[in-house]
């Protein structure tokens, strides 16, 4: 398994960048490695400061287990078997749309977390970023 470098990071985060500007909403990205540790974070302007955790914490939720977050959030509403699953883990786990588990070569090698818009908006430029990741 090839680790997630900084590079990777730069590349993930400004390919996200430029769907955000695109669709013209600010967001906080974030690029969580394999052990779910923060590479890289970047607020655009006027991006939410209230986002910046989110950011963080869906790429970490992501990693975390190797599921975007939007699909969590399904299997997370009451009745589901994941139901109060955002109470784990002192409350970092992030059930709504932005977080996409990153891979190379068929395995999972981290994260990427998008926050500051509508989940529809943070998930496309989630992935828009990981899109971006060369094999």
């Amino acid at each position: 398994m090839t680790a997630l470098t900084l590079a990777d990071a730069r590349t993930i985060i400004a390919a996200a960048e430029a769907k955000a500007s695109e669709i013209g909403q600010p967001m906080n990205i974030a690029v969580a490695d394999a052990g779910g540790n923060l590479i890289s974070h970047v607020r655009m302007d006027n991006a939410w400061m209230g986002s910046i955790d989110i950011s963080i914490n869906k790429a970490w939720t992501a990693r975390a287990f190797d599921l975007a977050t939007k699909d969590l959030a399904e299997n997370s509403q009451s009745g589901e078997q994941f139901f109060g699953i955002h109470a784990s883990n002192n409350g970092k786990v992030m059930i709504f749309a932005g977080g996409i588990p990153l891979t190379r070569d068929g395995q999972v090698v981290g994260g990427v977390g998008v926050s500051g818009g509508t989940g529809e908006q943070d998930q496309s430029v989630a992935e828009a970023g990981a899109s971006a990741l060369s094999a």
